[in-house]
């Protein structure tokens, strides 16, 4: 199936200012441009988005953008998770209620866009409402809740996310651990039902918003990639991606 079988696709970029560890982080200057630039313009080279947003409630962020030419939806300031700045810039922009709109993590510049066609194809298929990446992760770091792992079906059906371990490799080495990544494509009326929803128990013990579909029985499609990638989640993080970049420069 070509393309042209998929419904619309809308990119949204949630940037606040507002960060614990990282203050400022999407105007974070790298290799003279702030960290949001970067992020857009690897998302605009995925050719299934229609379109690409930077959605913030900062107005130094808005300037920003404006003065680089990147589209940006201010939204509003009591957002409690990126999903739902995602979801109020779908409806500023009169997302249709098929349209699959992809949150796109801010903080990851390196961010490679098969990996956004990747995660939008599955949508061809009108039976699916949520997808999500992963890929293989190495048995030694299974124990880092920081890195959340997912168990799926054969057919990429979530059945879990976890920051513990999991599956538990009661009589094997290898339980093929999978790194959850936490980018996401929502059909329209998924993305809605999702913000109105209240926060389920399993979210609230393990701090992981997807959970709440899984709690309420919204299905969510595990699609598996070789790609990585570096979120900056402190400053010294802005290093690894600086030589990162500059490899990737010298390869060429």
């Amino acid at each position: 199936m070509s393309s042209t079988d998929l419904p619309e696709c809308l990119g949204v970029i949630p940037a606040r200012y507002a960060s614990t560890r990282f203050p400022g982080k999407p105007l974070a200057e790298i290799l003279g441009k702030p960290m949001f630039w970067h992020v857009y313009t690897r998302a605009i080279q995925c050719p299934e988005l229609g379109r690409v947003v930077i959605a913030t409630d900062d107005n130094r962020i808005a300037d920003a953008a404006g003065a680089l030419d990147v589209p940006v939806t201010m939204t509003g300031k009591d957002h409690q998770s990126g999903t739902d700045r995602v979801q109020e810039a779908a409806a500023l922009l009169n997302a249709g209620p098929q349209e699959v709109i992809v949150n796109i993590q801010g903080d990851e510049p390196l961010l490679n866009p098969a990996m956004l066609s990747l995660l939008i194809r599955p949508f061809k298929n009108p039976e699916i409402e949520v997808t999500t990446l992963a890929h293989k992760m190495d048995t030694r770091f299974a124990e880092n809740p920081d890195r959340v792992k997912v168990a799926f079906a054969p057919n990429g059906r979530a059945l879990y996310f976890s920051r513990a371990p999991i599956p538990y490799p009661q009589n094997a080495k290898d339980a093929g651990f999978f790194c959850h990544i936490g980018l996401y494509g929502f059909r329209r009326t998924a993305l809605d039902r999702f913000v109105s929803l209240a926060p389920g128990r399993l979210e609230q013990i393990e701090k992981l918003e997807q959970l709440r579909l899984i709690e309420n029985g919204i299905p969510i499609h595990v699609q598996v990639t070789e790609s990585r990638s570096i979120s900056v989640d402190r400053p010294e993080d802005i290093e690894k991606v600086i030589r990162q970049m500059n490899a990737s420069k010298a390869a060429l």
